[in-house]
């Protein structure tokens, strides 16, 4: 059935409006000069409109027939606009089977990294999924991505390396909602844990004890710390400072002269170097202080520098330093253990104030929103007390 509308009169409309065209096909003219066809319908008691595209793309017999097509559809109960969208997904879908896993992990990891602060996170985060998820699905398309293919990667290492697995199923599954997101998958998600591989694996804890860093006991720190002071070397100034200010190795081996106030006697780590993501304030001892002066000059920017690179200290540097003068097994982590049982055992300083000393999260949400201070002067007396315990050096 021939419309209102002809050929000639849409190619000289000009008048901005909505000019009908019979049977639900309308053009649009806005006040630019753009023209489009418009189909408007009515399903289950809604009115809808749905775009059949530009007037200068599509003729009129063309959009007619698109009409049609959408008539045809809503006879049947069928929502033309859902059917289209079904369909654009369905095409995007089938373009992303050549987007593999791999291009995927790739895109998550640079959309991301800015946002993580742990240098060792940032750069085990590709490695783990290098050694163990690409050789078994980095190559295939992301979409094809099973429970199987998931379960292959993960056993190979879960009652070995259970920490490790664990990381790397959290990166797959992180990777594959990514890919959902961005429309290159469609489906649950293989490799998520709850009620889903929890059925299969068993759980990380049961596997393996967790264990813990070894720590020197804090009766024997005073004489290792006698032994270190004997080494003249750099890296063995920055673990002395670890020791006394009871920080992690990276925080310590990163200090910048920026951050701290030798008249004042404080350190201020940033929010961004922190674990926790919150500034940390160290109280400075007398002997820290002492050893941050030895340290002045060798750089403006950092406090402890190779003597021959002049760049940062790495921690397998602490680590070796602590192998050679230490006559226990013992990590550079586990002297924080240490400075905490001897808190506990042999002072009288509240437990939450080692606790924060050691940057440690104390209190739930609403104790944490009620404490507006960091108790900073009594952290000082404690960290004076280490100190003090730290140079008494005995046999």
């Amino acid at each position: 059935m021939q419309g209102k509308l002809t050929a000639l009169g849409v190619a000289r409309l000009k008048t901005p409006g909505m000019y009908g065209d019979g049977h639900g096909l309308w053009l649009q003219v806005t006040g630019k000069g753009a023209k489009s066809w418009i189909f408007r319908f009515a399903l289950a008691g809604r009115a809808r409109e749905m775009g059949l595209g530009s007037a200068h793309t599509f003729s009129l017999a063309e959009a007619r027939e698109r009409a049609r097509d959408c008539r045809k559809l809503t006879a049947d109960g069928i929502d033309p606009i859902e059917t289209r969208r079904e369909k654009r997904q369905e095409a995007a879908l089938e373009a992303a089977r050549a987007i593999t896993f791999r291009c995927c992990a790739e895109a998550y990891f640079e959309a991301h990294k800015a946002g993580w602060r742990n240098d060792k996170h940032i750069a085990q985060w590709s490695s783990s999924l290098e050694a163990y998820a690409y050789p078994v699905f980095g190559h295939l398309p992301v979409q094809s991505i099973d429970t199987a293919q998931v379960m292959k990667a993960l056993e190979a290492i879960w009652a070995t390396k259970p920490e490790t697995a664990k990381r790397v199923r959290g990166r797959i599954e992180s990777v594959l909602d990514w890919a959902a997101t961005r429309s290159y998958r469609r489906g649950e998600n293989p490799a998520r844990w709850r009620g889903h591989i929890a059925n299969l694996l068993p759980k990380r804890s049961k596997v393996k004890k967790v264990k813990h860093h070894a720590a020197m006991p804090f009766a024997q720190v005073p004489v290792f710390m006698a032994n270190l002071r004997n080494q003249d070397a750099v890296e063995a100034l920055a673990l002395e400072f670890a020791i006394l200010t009871a920080v992690r190795s990276g925080e310590a081996t990163g200090a910048l002269w920026s951050e701290i106030d030798m008249e004042a006697g404080i350190w201020s780590v940033p929010a961004e170097r922190m674990k926790a993501g919150v500034e940390h304030r160290v109280p400075l001892s007398a002997p820290a202080l002492a050893l941050l002066e030895r340290m002045q000059g060798a750089s403006d920017t950092l406090v402890f520098v190779g003597s021959r690179s002049k760049r940062r200290l790495s921690d397998k540097v602490l680590r070796n330093m602590l192998v050679k003068v230490a006559s226990v097994d013992a990590t550079v982590h586990g002297f924080r253990s240490s400075f905490r049982d001897w808190a506990g055992e042999c002072t009288a300083f509240p437990r939450d104030l080692a606790e924060m000393a050691l940057s440690h999260t104390v209190g739930d949400a609403t104790e944490r929103a009620y404490r507006r201070s960091d108790l900073f002067e009594k952290r000082r007396e404690l960290m004076n007390a280490w100190a003090q315990h730290c140079s008494e050096a005995r046999a």
